[in-house]
């Protein structure tokens, strides 16, 4: 049980970092707009996570402290083989994270998870998601698999998806579909909502992504999904990427790869994701994917940037 003392220090920080919200909501607006045509917020300043899978060289304490220095809500922490917690180490590792985020005035506000059955260790992770009150969690990926076969695969994927739709449901948690550009199912918007359009909003979720959705969505498939997708739209992991010249192959053909950036370096419009996804109605919080793969006190300071950018964005919200 937290003191006294802990419960004013936790307040003071989360008054801190309203504070510091509302300051650079101030400042951005009042350069962007003359002061007659300024207009107090509607909404709360969304709140935000960090993904923790570049940051998991750091024990949970280590990371809970990195992030409240940044500034954010609370960890999109991993929980799924080779993550900050085994899958099978759920029960008993995950309520000690949580405390250790509440110590650092922080939340854990989602699971990133390798869950796409209904078997005994999904069924401990989410039994422990419903005891510490954690709503949100990301699914594993369902393969594409050999060319000419996606239909028995997208098949395959909505049985097995609708079966740990049922198991999450027993526990009141909300199982999240993230759109992954790859050969995964889904791979986009389209195939999204393809793969939930019969299930009930508020028994499973899209987990919408700026990157992913560009790379597959163009210049302007990435919108019509958001579209499509709204009454499902349950999470929203920001990133984005750069495309780089290769060689060209053997018989001249241009080849490109694709490298993670710094939110506002990139290819996809993150301002205009942002209002799409706001337009939608979307209310809920943002998990920053700082995906650099490079050594951990360079990734502090990009994500570090990258929240200072965001909260310009949602200031014009």
């Amino acid at each position: 049980m937290q003191s006294t003392g802990d419960r004013s220090r936790g307040r003071s920080e989360l008054c801190r970092r309203d504070l510091l919200r509302i300051a650079i909501a101030s400042t951005v607006v009042s350069e962007a707009l003359p002061g007659s045509a300024i207009l107090a917020a509607t909404d709360p300043v969304p709140e935000t996570c960090i993904y923790t899978e570049h940051f998991q060289e750091l024990p949970i304490p280590e990371v809970c402290r990195v992030f409240r220095r940044i500034g954010v809500d609370g960890l999109d922490l991993t929980v799924r083989p080779g993550g900050h917690i085994e899958p099978e180490a759920a029960p008993k590792d995950l309520p000690v994270a949580v405390q250790s985020a509440q110590e650092h005035g922080l939340r854990i506000m989602m699971l990133t998870t390798g869950i796409t059955d209904p078997d005994r260790q999904a069924e401990g992770i989410l039994a422990t998601c419903q005891r510490l009150g954690i709503q949100r969690i990301k699914l594993g990926y369902y393969q594409v698999g050999e060319f000419g076969q996606l239909r028995n695969h997208l098949d395959d994927a909505r049985r097995r998806l609708n079966a740990v739709v049922d198991l999450a449901a027993k526990f009141e948690v909300r199982p999240c579909v993230h759109v992954h550009s790859g050969p995964t199912i889904p791979s986009n918007g389209f195939m999204l909502h393809r793969l939930i359009r019969d299930i009930p909003p508020d028994r499973v979720g899209a987990y919408l992504d700026s990157c992913h959705l560009m790379i597959t969505g163009g210049a302007g498939g990435w919108r019509q999904a958001i579209d499509l997708l709204t009454p499902w739209i349950s999470l929203v992991a920001l990133k984005n990427f750069q495309w780089h010249r290769d060689d060209r192959d053997s018989i001249g053909q241009q080849r490109w790869h694709r490298d993670y950036c710094r939110l506002g370096d990139g290819i996809a419009p993150i301002p205009e994701f942002v209002r799409s996804i706001h337009q939608a109605g979307y209310r809920g919080f943002y998990t920053l994917h700082t995906e650099y793969r490079l050594p951990v006190a360079e990734c502090i300071r990009l994500t570090t940037s990258d929240y200072i950018f965001l909260q310009k964005i949602f200031a014009r919200l």
